[in-house]
């Protein structure tokens, strides 16, 4: 008996948006943090960071994906690992000031 019937259909469109970030082929050490690092040093990588993704075309997909799914680490969407947190323990008034803030 074969369970192809019960397989789910392709996925891939869910991701193609990725492929049209501006991140797309940068140094990942932009985005995700080297151990143990803090203060200025994580401050003015996450600037660098958010700078690309200021002007990202995708930027709302990338960040809708980030909070969908509760990506652990990086900067994404243009929102910092803390910032995420912020937003998802806030309550819909909360979040709207923490994006605003954000950019």
């Amino acid at each position: 008996m074969t369970y192809i019937d019960h397989l789910p259909g392709p996925n891939a469109d869910l991701w193609d948006w990725q492929l049209h970030g501006s991140c797309r082929g940068a140094d990942s050490a932009t985005f995700f943090h080297p151990e143990g690092e803090r203060g200025r040093a994580r401050s003015l990588r996450e600037a660098r960071a958010k700078a690309i993704c200021r002007s990202c075309p995708v930027l709302e997909q990338c960040r809708s994906h980030a909070l969908t799914v509760g990506e652990p680490y990086g900067v994404w969407g243009g929102l910092s690992e803390s910032e995420r947190n912020e937003i998802l323990r806030a309550t819909p008034r909360e979040r709207e000031r923490v994006l605003v803030a954000a950019g």
